[in-house]
């Protein structure tokens, strides 16, 4: 998926946290807290879909190495809400969501659930690593 250019009417918020598991319970927290701030009463998939995000930046990227870090930025894009999870890339793991999961399955849900719960949602490749976003309606 590539970016989509996106008007970001104001910044809501950015946090910066170490690349470890219990980061995914930080950034759900930063999440909803900088959305309820911003007036957002239902924070519930923008906390699922970041945590399934940072969950993944920690798993697959060098970020969940040792000193590695994951950035969470959250935006308001007037009517819609945009949340990015910014990590340090990896060199053999690009996101993509399975074409079967099955209902047994452990792993391989995360951007399954984004792509269906989100109104949109890309990613790209940068200079510092990767930036996986998506897009919700503001409620």
């Amino acid at each position: 998926m590539s970016a989509e250019a996106v008007p970001v009417l104001g910044l809501l918020g950015g946090v910066e946290l170490p690349g470890v598991a219990e980061s995914v319970c930080a950034a759900r927290r930063y999440v909803r807290g900088v959305l309820e701030d911003s007036g957002q009463r239902d924070t519930y998939d923008a906390e699922l879909l970041v945590s399934e995000l940072v969950s993944n930046a920690v798993r697959y990227s060098k970020s969940g190495c040792l000193g590695g870090l994951v950035t969470v930025v959250v935006a308001n894009c007037g009517e819609t809400v945009q949340i990015a999870v910014g990590d340090s890339g990896s060199a053999t793991c690009a996101p993509r969501v399975p074409a079967e999961s099955g209902e047994d399955a452990e792993g391989g849900r995360g951007l399954w659930l984004v792509r269906e719960l989100s109104l949109s949602w890309g990613w790209h490749e940068g200079t510092a690593g990767r930036i996986v976003w998506f897009r919700l309606a503001r409620r």
